[in-house]
């Protein structure tokens, strides 16, 4: 009671002065977050971890195509044909392939020596000149599953190919009625490193926006400091927005720095689009997922509180991004949900289209209007709990 009634009498005192003063007051108070921040040695590393080591194991350590893949050929038919395709098994995607005998298969597959044992059987040669109905088998060992269906294509294409060719060659003209030629937009040669590397920069901004201004306020509570901005003359937004611009500003230079050191030049990869554009439209998206984290600290009372609640709130909002899997395998109400309640698929539609297809700014701002919208109703709804739970006003 004596704090509310604090607040109430410092409030038409503060109500008359000018935006001068409030601007002074968000500054000072920022001031205050960044040395709070740096005085925090085990939140520091976490920032350099999350947006170095982290982006790079998790580029380099989660890819998804098919790369040096250990496979094997049972040749019962040792024609120019058998060889042809064995020939075509090369590096990077397979090794070189190693001949075995049909009776060793399950051996070598059960003892995980080997992901593909490709089966060709006798008179291959003879019945594919003569035109007659014959097979190849491919045996796959399932358990390493995003290896075994990647793998299991480009093995069938390759050996189709090489049959193709071979007739071809026989018989002065090709039996395949329709050349694809295929032409992949901004990552030729599809390699998952370009775009996990992006994304996990966008995880990183969420989870660390989220804990750093969640965990700022929790501190606060815990050690009773709180208690001194009551007697000061200062507001609820003044507070709030202070926490938010001291870790967003914390959040934006990682990434920043991020996307130069670590993405383009030591994961090499190719940032076609604006990284300032970018980082505009990231102060954005910090500004709202901050909101969020001063929210779910007014919920909890304690660190460890905030942790549980913060851990499946940032599991769900990743999760059903866009980031991990596509939006369009979701159901339809439930992608429905997530566009209206999570900022976060509209970031990532609007990061794809700067950093991959080198959108401008007239091609970004839909998805930054979102993110902007959702970000008010955030803000709105935590400084009414930031008054009420923390400054009981």
């Amino acid at each position: 009671m004596a704090a509310q009634r604090a607040d109430a009498t410092r409030k038409p005192a503060i109500d008359r002065l000018g935006i001068g003063r409030h601007l002074a007051n968000i500054w000072r108070l920022t001031i205050k977050e960044l040395r709070s921040i740096r005085a925090d040695p085990v939140m520091l590393i976490l920032v350099v971890y999350a947006f170095s080591i982290n982006v790079y194991t998790v580029a380099t350590g989660a890819s998804v195509e098919a790369n040096n893949l250990a496979v094997a050929i049972v040749d019962e038919d040792r024609s120019a044909l058998s060889r042809r395709i064995a020939d075509g098994l090369t590096p990077p995607l397979f090794r070189p392939a190693v001949e075995i005998s049909a009776r060793d298969i399950d051996g070598e597959m059960g003892a995980g020596r080997y992901v593909f044992v490709i089966e060709i059987p006798p008179r291959f040669e003879a019945d594919v000149l003569a035109g007659r109905s014959t097979s190849v088998q491919l045996n796959v060992d399932a358990t390493a599953i995003t290896q075994a269906g990647n793998g299991s294509a480009y093995i069938q294409t390759i050996i189709l190919n090489e049959v193709a060719a071979f007739r071809a060659g026989r018989d002065g003209v090709s039996t395949n009625p329709v050349d694809v030629v295929i032409r992949a937009n901004s990552n030729p040669n599809l390699k998952s490193s370009w775009f996990t590397s992006v994304m996990q920069v966008i995880n990183s901004i969420t989870m660390l926006t989220v804990i750093l201004t969640g965990a700022a306020l929790i501190r606060e509570r815990e050690q009773g400091t709180v208690e001194h901005l009551l007697v000061m003359p200062v507001v609820a937004s003044e507070i709030m927005l202070a926490k938010i611009l001291a870790n967003g500003a914390v959040t934006l230079a990682a990434a920043g720095l991020s996307l130069v050191l670590v993405v383009e030049w030591w994961l090499q990869v190719p940032i076609v689009g604006s990284i300032l554009l970018f980082l505009t439209g990231a102060a954005v998206y910090v500004f709202t997922v901050a909101a969020l984290g001063i929210l779910l600290g007014t919920i909890a009372n304690t660190m460890g509180q905030f942790g549980l609640l913060a851990i499946p709130v940032l599991l769900v909002t990743q999760l059903l991004s866009g980031s991990a899997t596509p939006l369009e395998s979701m159901p339809i109400w439930l992608r429905w949900i997530v566009w209206i309640v999570s900022p976060t698929p509209h970031f990532v539609t609007f990061a794809q289209a700067v950093l991959y297809r080198g959108a401008g700014f007239a091609a970004a701002t839909p998805p930054l209007l979102a993110v902007a919208a959702i970000g008010g109703v955030y803000l709105a709804v935590a400084l009414r709990r930031f008054r009420r739970v923390v400054l009981g006003g």
